[in-house]
């Protein structure tokens, strides 16, 4: 007798275990949860008050505002192009709507209407330079940054707005209000309290992921940051996509800077320096690709809770603060090397 020794054809599948793995090493979220999980782990294994309910409410609080903006980002960077511009438009939209309200009879609702549509304004002219006249959308931004921060401390002489009027308003519930789950007075004291911010950041991403995921838009999102000739052959409409992009985005920064200036009681015509590039670092941590073409709203929430946490993380294991960005630029080179690693082993798989 002999043994027969049987082996699978050549050009079979490879084993459902095997498929799983390669398909799993190639989602761009798995390296920010991988990073997201051991920076938990450790943060609490040296100060168990980073899980406390308290710690988590303060930093869910700070998170999810630059947490808005990212996600605008994310759908804008998906298509090629950024925004350099949102940080200063974060400060400049609250100072616009709060000289209004303090300036004039307008109550905060009108107000809050013409802050926005400032801020979709600064976004459409973003879109026209670089759809219409082709100019690169750093050059483009970079300048509506330096426009928009200077015509803030123009309009405000350099000094903060009058903020506390916002009292009981239902508008100023609406954005900043809050709520407490499982505790007891004013303190939210055992509880964990939330704010109506977290649920706007919840219930955008969720819109901005079905977009993305699951509708044509989001679908010519993609083809336009991943190959800009052969969308625009297959009928993609281009100059549509990012134009609309650029207002979305600049519209979160706007929404985002009105949201802070209320929690605050300050619409300070300086706010939001420097945080386009903290904003950028969410999103390409998240696995967003740089050049577009790649983009993904999970993966962005991941990068915005990584940044943030982060930041709280640090604090309360004793890191000096101003080491904070040494933490930042070597988590962007880590993941920019992991993504790279992965998607090189993805591509010599298939």
């Amino acid at each position: 007798m002999t043994d027969e020794k049987t082996s699978a054809p050549t050009g079979a599948a490879p084993p459902r275990e095997v498929d799983f793995l390669r398909r799993l090493s190639a989602t761009p979220e798995l390296g920010p949860a991988i990073l997201l999980i051991v920076m938990l782990v450790v943060f609490t294994a040296i100060n168990p008050a980073f899980i406390s309910l308290n710690n988590i409410s303060n930093a869910l609080t700070f998170t999810v505002e630059l947490g808005l903006i990212a996600l605008g980002m994310t759908l804008l960077m998906t298509s090629g192009e950024f925004d350099l511009s949102v940080g200063s438009v974060f400060g400049f939209t609250a100072v616009v709507m709060w000289t209004l309200i303090n300036s004039t009879a307008l109550g905060m609702p009108l107000a809050f209407l013409i802050a926005m549509s400032v801020a979709l304004a600064i976004g459409a002219i973003n879109g026209f330079f670089v759809t219409r006249l082709k100019i690169p959308s750093f050059l483009v931004t970079l300048g509506m940054l330096l426009v928009v921060r200077g015509s803030a401390l123009w309009l405000t002489s350099g000094f903060p707005q009058r903020t506390w009027d916002a009292g009981e308003q239902w508008l100023a519930e609406w954005l900043v209000g809050d709520f407490c789950i499982g505790g007891a007075g004013d303190f939210c004291t055992g509880g964990l309290r939330v704010y109506m911010s977290l649920i706007w950041f919840v219930l955008i991403a969720a819109l901005l992921h079905y977009v993305l995921t699951r509708t044509r838009f989001g679908n010519w999102i993609q083809a336009t940051g991943g190959n800009p000739a052969a969308a625009r052959n297959r009928g993609v409409p281009i100059r549509r996509v990012k134009m609309l992009l650029f207002m979305l985005t600049s519209a979160l920064a706007g929404l985002t800077g009105i949201i802070s200036s209320i929690r605050v009681s300050a619409a300070n015509p300086n706010s939001g320096t420097t945080y386009e590039l903290e904003v950028i670092a969410m999103v390409v941590i998240g696995g967003t690709a740089l050049m577009g073409g790649r983009g993904t709203i999970l993966g962005t929430v991941l990068g915005v809770l990584i940044l943030r946490l982060m930041r709280n993380g640090i604090v309360l294991i004793g890191v000096p603060g101003l080491a904070y960005n040494i933490f930042i630029g070597a988590i962007i080179l880590g993941m920019m090397a992991l993504h790279s690693a992965l998607e090189r082993r993805h591509n010599e798989g298939t």
